[in-house]
């Protein structure tokens, strides 16, 4: 298949691309504020849209192959190699927590005007650059634990589909509910704080 409206190759990840950045840019994904606010637990924005986007491309994908348009065996699914994925999880992580981006944001922050997404693209390459001088010397570590050869979820933890995506979903419910709920509470604490109350009725 070759989406969006037909196209294919670089075309089609250009168009892709930019409805993502907007889409990134709209949620407040453009600011390094935004991004370490989760990994303080503070804001739930990014789990909230990221969760979503998952929840939608997996629900599209079990309806297309229910459909008959996508076969899973023309679908390439990697194999986790355990070490290797536990070292560039850790890198990434540290790289958010002291950047406040990922590479996808880093770059809708460089497109708002933002200098630090600049300088963290400038830390991405400089870093794929130390990571490639190093790489042939963790190569066979990283390759050696190699988990579930190429196993979706459904079918790592034998259920079926929609079970699987009726679990994610009721994951997304309960932590919107709880933050929200907690994000009240937050506000209402506050303003007894500030001493606001609200003006009584002569």
């Amino acid at each position: 298949m070759s989406f969006p409206l037909g196209y294919t190759g670089p075309v089609s990840g250009i168009i892709l691309g930019l409805i993502f950045g907007y889409i990134l840019e709209n949620a407040g994904f453009g600011s390094g504020c935004k991004l370490t606010a989760q990994l303080r637990f503070k804001d739930w924005a990014v789990f909230k849209v990221m969760f979503t986007a998952i929840l939608v491309s997996a629900g599209g994908l079990y309806l297309l192959q229910g459909l008959g348009l996508i076969a899973v065996d023309n679908m390439f699914i990697p194999s986790v190699m355990l070490w290797g994925t536990t070292l560039g999880g850790v890198g990434i992580g540290i790289g958010m927590a002291v950047g406040g981006y990922c590479p996808g944001t880093s770059v809708v922050a460089l497109m708002s005007g933002k200098i630090d997404g600049l300088l963290f693209l400038l830390g991405i390459g400089i870093g794929t650059l130390g990571f490639n001088s190093v790489f042939s010397s963790i190569e066979g570590w990283a390759w050696k634990q190699t988990g579930p050869d190429g196993l979706t979820l459904p079918q790592l933890l034998h259920l079926p589909a929609w079970a699987v995506w009726g679990l994610l979903f009721a994951v997304l419910v309960i932590v919107g509910y709880l933050t929200r709920t907690g994000t009240s509470a937050r506000k209402a604490t506050s303003n007894k704080s500030s001493g606001a109350f609200a003006p009584q009725n002569s």
